[in-house]
């Protein structure tokens, strides 16, 4: 058996940067334990699988440890693979998911993913200092607040506190929750963050589209404005733009198509 890959770098107009994703457009679906020792090989953040169902799609993202429920910018790589190799015609692909109906479109020389809102809630009094002062010995550094989505999300001081975080892996996978988002105010964007993830097979993730459904009611609230501008500080780096329309979130940002290959089994 002969199945076609494509690895794309999401959230960026340029090769080496953004976030990497391996894309699968398959005919049928494989046994989940395939696709997931296909992830396991790839060894990248996400790869992501692809069938057409309706008039849309059926999208699955699996990490080189488990699959995970939502995934940003394999969706964002996905699109873009459809797009440019695929040839669809459509301003706009739906995509059906373990998170409910996804949507891309093309608007304005950027992909627009269409994703569900969720909401940053407080945690509960009888475990949120123990969880904060986890989190601050992690993480190495002082925390200001501590929300719960399907992460943890720490709010920090500034810019430079997310940059020099230099946290332990293995306390890190200890914490409740997928992983832990740490963001702050930016000094040439509205907010900056970086994502860590050891308990999934992610140590820190260049760019993560997923966390932004929390990033940006967050922000949105605590700047007054439905549209920001955001940058990941991870070592690649990724721009994402980000809009807040009622219930979902919309987040923009470019791709980039680096290789193609056969996984001959």
């Amino acid at each position: 058996m002969q199945l076609h890959f494509h690895q794309v770098d999401a959230f960026s107009d340029r090769p080496f940067a953004g976030n990497p994703a391996m894309v699968y457009h398959l005919e049928q679906w494989l046994d989940d334990a395939l696709m997931q020792q296909i992830a396991a090989e790839h060894n990248l953040a996400e790869t992501a699988f692809v069938v057409a169902e309706g008039e849309g799609y059926r999208i699955r993202w699996f990490t080189p440890a488990t699959e995970v429920p939502l995934c940003g910018h394999a969706t964002l790589a996905s699109a873009h693979v459809l797009f440019e190799v695929y040839g669809e015609q459509k301003p706009r692909l739906d995509f059906q998911s373990l998170s409910g109906p996804l949507s891309v479109a093309r608007e304005g020389g950027r992909l627009w993913l269409d994703f569900p809102r969720i909401d940053p809630q407080p945690m509960a009094e009888s475990v949120a200092v123990a969880v904060a002062v986890a989190v601050a010995e992690a993480l190495g550094c002082g925390v200001q607040e501590v929300y719960q989505t399907k992460e943890l999300l720490v709010v920090l001081a500034s810019e430079q506190a997310v940059r020099a975080c230099e946290p332990d892996m293995v306390a890190l996978a200890r914490l409740p929750g997928l992983g832990v988002i740490v963001t702050a105010p930016g000094e040439e964007h509205d907010f900056v963050s970086r994502y860590f993830a050891p308990s999934i097979g992610i140590p820190e993730d260049p760019v993560t589209g997923s966390i932004h459904c929390s990033l940006i009611p967050y922000w949105a609230a605590r700047l007054g404005r439905s549209q920001l501008h955001a940058f990941q500080l991870s070592a690649r780096g990724g721009e994402l733009f980000c809009r807040l329309q009622g219930q979902r979130v919309k987040i923009g940002g470019q791709a980039r198509l680096v290789a193609s290959g056969t996984l001959v089994l």
